[in-house]
């Protein structure tokens, strides 16, 4: 069945925190407050203009979403809680657009975050079924289980399988992560902007064959958010169409019974992405092959090698001599993770997804002038959780024209902030925090002290 046209919705503005270790220092209030801020800045908003908030995040209490809106303002709309594992902040995105399309709102403000524990994932629920668990007991019936974490284990065997079948060699996959942390340099946000050759990333200790520690992406502390709007909203601003973007195609899917099919690589829910990059392709009338610049889910190295297959981006079988290629950077045919993909740039659940739409409007705008694929028309993005889901999205400008770099000179004096965010990762002042936050329904109160904590850190 094709894609239902839907009523269009645009992604108005983006805000994100720097991705950084998760030490316990920065509570998740204020990475979703300094995200919302900058979101809200960028799209040249007040809260008071936003009439439904998504908040999306993994670890943490019930209303968590509720704690950090109410900082932005109490205005009693409504607040979804978004749980959705580490596709959650596309969900996000997804929910936001649903609303949209429908006539629910005409604009909507997603924000993602984490707080996250350093070292690998952990379950806090032990005393009920996990939700993966069937996913893990597949894994032992036909790969057996190691002393490894859960997670490099089941990313890992599915890089063993497609060596197995395909032909890739190990150091495909290092090479996967060389590019990503070669492309993180010139990411602001990045939590980590190291350079590593194709030997260091191969010595570095191996976590489960074929995945050394600087294949696996980090656990870290961050927020991202994105205000999306109708066309009547953008119709009524029209100073602000050059900086839409269009949320031209997409789709949030979950696994098949292929899941089950004791291959490795079904078991991350190959098939599940396939499906949803042919449902958002489709619907906003792309080919894959016009496709220029890609944000995927590289938890691991092994999971971007199987996800340029599960896209379409490469022939089937072929993802790794795609790689050997150089096609996935900068000279190659296109350019994947720009942004340092999860490898380098970090992965706090909730905004993973948000900061990956940031990322692709940026490159839209013309902003992101230091990283910049010149005419690019279409950007594909592809958020996975295990348990499943997944959302592919597909971007395209609202004017239908494709990007071209914008000084970051003028792009300080359109959106009034005096510098670019896609190249320079700032804070802000309280002058344009009170020009954000509600003026009808704030509370003090609820704020406390983030304002200051945010303050401090720049």
């Amino acid at each position: 069945m094709a894609p239902k046209q839907k009523a269009p919705c645009y992604v108005l503005g983006v805000g994100m925190t720097k991705f950084v270790k998760p030490r316990g220092k920065i509570d998740y209030t204020e990475l979703g407050f300094e995200a919302g801020i900058k979101a809200m800045l960028d799209a040249q908003v007040n809260y008071d203009e936003i009439e439904t908030g998504v908040a999306c995040y993994c670890y943490g209490d019930s209303t968590c979403g509720q704690r950090v809106f109410y900082q932005f303002g109490m205005s009693q709309i409504p607040i979804y809680n978004v749980n959705n594992n580490c596709s959650t902040g596309s969900t996000g995105l997804h929910l936001g657009r649903t609303m949209i399309a429908g006539g629910m709102a005409d604009a909507v403000l997603v924000v993602g975050f984490e707080k996250m524990f350093p070292g690998s994932l952990q379950s806090f629920f032990n005393d009920r079924a996990n939700p993966t668990g069937t996913s893990a007991e597949m894994m032992k019936a036909t790969r057996g289980v190691t002393n490894a974490p859960g997670a490099p284990q089941m990313f890992g065997n599915a890089g063993r399988e497609y060596m197995e079948k395909y032909g890739a060699k190990k150091e495909d996959f290092a090479e996967i992560a060389r590019v990503n942390h070669e492309h993180s340099k010139r990411n602001p946000y990045s939590q980590f902007q190291d350079e590593y050759t194709l030997e260091q990333v191969l010595k570095s200790p191996m976590i489960h064959e074929p995945l050394t520690k600087l294949q696996c992406c980090p656990t870290s502390d961050g927020g991202a958010a994105a205000v999306l709007v109708s066309q009547a909203f953008l119709d009524a601003r029209p100073h602000l169409k050059e900086q839409a973007v269009l949320i031209a195609g997409q789709c949030l899917a979950t696994d098949a019974p292929s899941l089950f099919s004791r291959s490795s690589i079904d078991l991350l829910g190959f098939d599940m992405s396939k499906y949803a990059a042919k449902q958002a392709l489709a619907e906003a009338q792309v080919d894959v092959k016009d496709v220029k610049v890609c944000e995927l889910h590289d938890c691991f190295s092994a999971n971007e090698m199987i996800t340029i297959d599960a896209l379409g981006l490469s022939e089937s079988g072929k993802a790794h001599e795609m790689v050997r290629n150089g096609d996935i950077t900068y000279g190659g045919k296109m350019v994947i993770n720009p942004s340092g993909g999860l490898i380098s740039k970090g992965h706090p659940l909730g905004a993973t997804g948000i900061a990956q739409c940031a990322e692709l409007v940026w490159h839209l705008r013309g902003w992101a002038n230091n990283r910049l694929i010149p005419g690019t028309s279409a950007a594909l993005q592809h958020n996975l959780g295990l348990g499943g889901a997944v959302v592919v999205t597909v971007y395209k400008r609202a004017d239908g024209k494709s990007s071209d770099a914008v000084s970051s000179e003028e792009i300080g004096k359109r959106n009034g902030l005096g510098y670019n965010p896609a190249v320079e990762a700032k804070g802000f002042t309280k002058a344009q925090v009170d020009k954000t936050r509600s003026h009808k329904s704030r509370s003090e109160w609820a704020l406390q002290d983030t304002e200051t904590k945010v303050e401090s850190r720049f």
